[in-house]
Formats: structure tokens, sequence, C-alpha cells
């Protein structure tokens, strides 16, 4: 039996943060990993992070991946692949399965950083090929480079089923909806914002009633869902499909903690440890962190590693007690920080009405995923102005700041306070530099120059599709409800190293189309 000081079983964001943060100090860990690659769900996460620069704010998950990839080898973690901790018993003892040979270890720490699992929902015909979680067809585009399907239908308005939606079309799918059984989109607005505006519909409190197909999927029947959770006859809609995606949460896998006699609790979140403020679990020496202890995004299960991992030094002897506390506090700051907003664990399953600021929660943004154009400029973000200037979309208090840090000459501000909304300061003349567009998680700003001819203005927006348009293309501007709204010009494309593949594309509209036009697409031929 080998041992060791510390021991990880998973090496996704949670388990590699953790075992960097405890190599700093010395501490020799194994990270253990099913897979064939480490990182977990980083790799599969093409879109930029929220937050400010300690969360990895505007870096793509992919990155922040291979960043911890790099952390992890210069403090010398060492992580076996490919390797299935299969049990977890007293003293801290662990069997792994690497190949066909069983192994065992003994660690005077274990941190189980295992995540968690795609949640399922039945209906006739559920388990037809072509239903498939929403993570599933993320590593099927993001990590395997496979279309999943060409025609899909995505059942989940949370962030999940919100990105990976917009992630399909980037691959080149057709989203034909998107529909949840709760009244109120899920996830964050800008997020749904950017699905709406490529056309994609939203069918709110509607759910599955039937996939359809015999072999594998050709279409699936939708139903509104009335008071009391049942299909409401006559409301039925036909989508023919050949993927339906599952976005509908996860479950922590905690069955390694439940073997090992951990105190677990009961919870809406799923079946979790009981942890103290390090991590630690009812069973000494045994911590857990990430998904696995209650689900989160991953900015914030990288921090609670990066807890566990202090924690574990100390435990160990690595690290004294006043070095815990003070990086410790470091990091709960840090993790608090992201536990604020409309989307805080608090405020879970509230129907807000207002933002912090006192202004008047957009109800149409809510109920279809886009903010309706007589609601918009009661946002400070949105001004007019003569000259150029930025016009930010961003409706909710969510914990994000790139913007503000992006604007050079400081004509964006969000303040201390990282949920604020963001605010337009006339004072600070923009300069159409572009670095908030590109910098922007939510893809929710726009530069607007009011009157570039007579008639005319132009919109700079964010562009993230294939192939990219051309200087004097002719299309069509999409408003924010997915609808045509008139045709226009492309006056400029910009990219750089800068905007992390954000591209900025610039079209010409009519001016009363300024506050209107928010998405481009090509003339057909």
């Amino acid at each position: 039996m080998k041992r060791y000081d510390m021991i990880v079983v998973g090496a996704g964001p949670a388990g590699l943060s953790a075992a960097i943060e405890a190599a700093k100090h010395g501490v020799k860990p194994i990270v253990f990993d099913e897979n064939a690659k480490p990182g977990g769900q980083l790799f599969k996460q093409i879109h930029k992070f929220f937050g400010s620069k300690e969360h990895k704010a505007k870096i793509r998950g992919f990155q922040i991946g291979k960043e911890l990839l790099a952390e992890a080898e210069q403090y010398g973690v060492e992580v076996v692949l490919n390797a299935a901790v299969v049990g977890l018993y007293p003293d801290r003892e662990i069997t792994v399965r690497v190949g066909e040979q069983l192994q065992h270890y003994k660690g005077d720490s274990i941190l189980i950083a295992t995540g968690a699992s795609e949640n399922m929902v039945n209906f006739k015909g559920w388990t037809l090929p072509g239903v498939i979680g929403a993570g599933a067809a993320q590593t099927m585009m993001n990590l395997h480079h496979i279309l999943p399907g060409k025609r899909v239908l995505m059942l989940g308005s949370g962030n999940v089923g919100l990105v990976v939606s917009f992630q399909l079309m980037q691959a080149g799918c057709d989203v034909v909806a998107l529909c949840d059984a709760a009244p109120r989109i899920g996830g964050y607005g800008v997020h749904a914002a950017k699905v709406a505006r490529c056309g994609v519909p939203f069918y709110l409190s509607h759910t599955i009633v039937e996939a359809e197909g015999t072999d594998c999927v050709t279409g699936v029947t939708i139903g509104q869902v009335g008071p009391d959770w049942k299909i409401v006859p006559g409301t039925e809609k036909h989508f023919d499909v050949d993927t339906i995606c599952l976005a509908v949460g996860l479950s922590p896998m905690s069955q390694l903690l439940s073997q090992a006699g951990c105190n677990m609790l009961d919870t809406k979140g799923g079946y979790v440890p009981a942890c103290d403020a390090d991590g630690q679990t009812s069973q000494l020496g045994v911590f857990a962190a990430g998904d696995v202890s209650g689900i989160e995004e991953a900015s914030s299960a990288m921090i609670e590693g990066r807890i566990s991992g202090i924690a574990m030094a100390a435990y160990l002897g690595f690290a004294t007690q006043e070095e815990k506390e003070s990086r410790k506090a470091e990091l709960e700051a840090q993790l608090d920080t992201l536990r604020q907003g409309m989307f805080a664990p608090k405020n879970r399953g509230k129907n807000i009405q207002k933002t912090e600021e006192g202004i008047d929660i957009s109800s149409n943004l809510l109920a279809h995923g886009f903010v309706a154009d007589d609601e918009i400029e009661r946002f400070p973000g949105v001004t007019k102005q003569r000259r150029i200037h930025p016009v930010i979309e961003c409706t909710q208090n969510i914990p994000c700041n790139p913007c503000q840090d992006a604007c050079r000459k400081g004509c964006i501000k969000i303040g201390s306070n990282i949920t604020s909304l963001p605010v337009v300061d006339e004072e600070h003349p923009c300069i159409g530099c572009g670095m908030c567009v590109a910098s922007c998680s939510g893809q929710a700003i726009f530069l607007i120059e009011e009157e570039v001819e007579p008639g005319y203005g132009e919109v700079t927006m964010p562009y993230e599709f294939f192939p990219l348009p051309k200087v004097g293309d002719h299309g069509i501007a999409y408003g924010r409800n997915g609808k045509a709204v008139c045709a226009c010009e492309v006056t400029n494309i910009r990219t750089s190293p800068a905007f992390d593949h954000t591209n900025l594309l610039t079209i010409k509209v009519p001016s009363n189309m300024l506050m209107s036009a928010r998405f481009y697409r090509a003339e057909e031929a």
C-alpha cells in the first residue's frame, strides 16, 4: 500500500486547485481521475467566465484549465489518469482501478472533488438515441468536435441550458426552441438574451410530452404546464428535431463520502456531506470541495478547492494556523463576492422585482428571454450620445466587472460593489476601442455611433460565428427578440489577440434602428 500526504479524487477545477494550493506549502499530493484528460468540465467550457480578475473573469474555461494544469506541473502535483477510485474506507484508505488492476493507497488526508452528474427526466421516448444531457452535447462538440445533431430542442433555461444552446448554434446546429417547466428564465439574463437574438423562441411553463421516433429521435412534442404541473390539453406544440438536450440540473457525486461514513445532508441541491468551514467532513482528515459539496459555478469550485488545500496543508502541519487563516480569509472574500446579487444562494427561488438600484426588473426578459424595447432604456448602461459610445444591456445584478477594467478611459463604471449595474460616464468620452465589447462575458455591450452619414448610424456588436462576414456584405439586422428589423451593411470587422476570439462586427443601419439592431445574418442566396 502506497502512502501519500494528500490524496485528491477528481482532477477538475476544485481538485486541481486544492492540490496546487497544498503543494505550494510543501505537501506532496497525488490526484486520481477516471478520465483520459485532466481538467474536468473546464475544457468543455469555451465561453468567458464571469466575476473579477480574481475569479478568472473574461477568460474562457478551457484556457483556465490549461493554466491550472501548468500550475500543477510547476508545483510537482502528480496526476494519475484513467484511474477510477472505487472505494473509500476507514483510516483514509482508497481502492483505485487502473486498467485491470486494483491498487491500494492510504492518505494522511483525502479530498473528494468528484463533481456532479447530469439529472434526467422521464417522458415517453426518453430512452431513444438522440435524447442526451446538455453536458454530453458540450463534450461531443468542444472536446471531440462532433455535432450532437442538426436540429435540437433544449429543455432547461438555467445557465447550462442557455450556454450550451448558444454553443450548439456556434457549432452549426439549429436550436429550434428552448423550453422549461418553470415560469421564469433560470439563468443569467445576458445568456438568455444572446440566445434570443439569434432567433430561438423560449417556451416557459412548457415541458416535453413525448420524444418521437422508432430507432432514434425524429421529433418532439411539448406542452404547457398547468398549476397542477400537468400538461394543459390543447397546448401541445410539435417540432421536427433529431436531438433533444436535457439541462435539468446536476446531482453531486457523493457516493464515496457516503461509503466512508461521512455525515450526509439530504438537501434540495442533492445528497451532500456535512462540512465545516475548511471543507472537512465528519470523518477526520477527509475533505470535500466543488460540486460534490453543493452545485455552483466552476469559479466557486476553484476557490473552494483552494480553501480546502490550505486547510489540508495546515492539518498536515505544512502551514501554520496563522497562514491558514490569512489565506482562507482572502479566499472566502473572493467566494463571498461570487455569492452576491440576484443569483446568490440566499435568493434562489425568489421572484425578485427590482434591481439593487431600485429599477424594475424586465418582466419580458424573465418570460421570453429578452428585454423589450420599451424596457431597455430604464437601465443605467443604456444611453444616447452624438459621439460613439457604449450601450450596456446588462440588466441584472450579477457578480461581474470586466467591462470596468477593460475601459482605460473610465467611460464605464461599476464601483466597488461587483454586482452593481454598469453605468456609462459621459464625462469620459469613449474612443471606440471595443475592449469593453470583447471583454463582456455576457456579450451584452454594443458600441453605437449615432450618425455616420445623414439618416444612418453604426452598431458594433460581439460576433462569435463563422464564417466571418466581409466589409461591404449586405445582410439583415435582427432585434433582441430575434426578429428581422432592417437591412444593413457590414462596414467593419475587427479581430485582435486582445479580443480573445470575440470579433467586433460593425453594421450600418438606419438611425431609427440603432437601439434595436443587435444581431447580424447574411442575406440568403
